[in-house]
């Protein structure tokens, strides 16, 4: 029963948010992508969740199944890709990124389209919005990504980073960074098993 309510309501979500896919040119008409993804990201509730995971299949490069992302979340950017059972928490802007499977992401968190999205003349001044110099952010499977993170460099599978971390540089496989700037805590020696 609940696995059929899940599938109705996906199917309703993807109903009511096919016309702002289709007026972004699914994904593909910027100014009007941005206007979607403001719009779902205001709707609360479950019905909100649902809608923009809608909106997102309909725009997004791809979108994995049973993928979620809360209340005031939105992707700046529609060359991403998200994985299957990936969770996106409240309040999260996400540029160019992929996020694998089962990644889980929490609260307030950025995923920046790498390290230098702007380009400077000669004299140092930032020349105009058209010299971007985005870059897809990496983000494996089955990482913790906590509350506050900047993101601005890959994060290997398994990974785990530490809320308020900035990730200026990749991070590999299996390791739990902190700080800023990110960087991987040691190993923990193992506890001693009790007899």
């Amino acid at each position: 029963m609940k696995r059929a309510l899940k599938f109705l309501g996906r199917l309703t979500a993807s109903i009511v948010a096919f016309p702002l896919g289709l007026l972004s040119g699914f994904g593909r008409v910027e100014a009007l992508y941005h206007v979607g993804t403001q719009v779902v990201s205001l709707l609360p509730g479950i019905p909100g969740d649902y809608v923009r995971t809608g909106y997102y299949r309909w725009t997004l490069q791809s979108f994995g199944a049973d993928s979620r992302i809360q209340f005031g979340s939105y992707f700046a950017h529609a060359e991403a890709r998200v994985g299957d059972s990936v969770y996106i928490g409240s309040y999260c802007i996400l540029g160019r990124t992929e996020i694998g499977d089962r990644t889980q992401i929490a609260s307030g968190v950025q995923v920046l389209s790498g390290r230098r999205q702007h380009g400077r003349g000669e004299d140092g001044k930032i020349e105009g919005a058209r010299i971007e110099k985005f870059q897809t952010v990496r983000i494996g499977a089955d990482c913790w990504i906590g509350a506050g993170v900047i993101l601005m460099a890959d994060v290997g599978e398994g990974s785990t980073v530490g809320a308020g971390a900035v990730v200026v540089k990749p991070l590999p496989p299996g390791v739990v960074a902190v700080g800023n700037p990110a960087r991987e805590l040691p190993e923990a020696p193992l506890a001693p098993a009790e007899n």
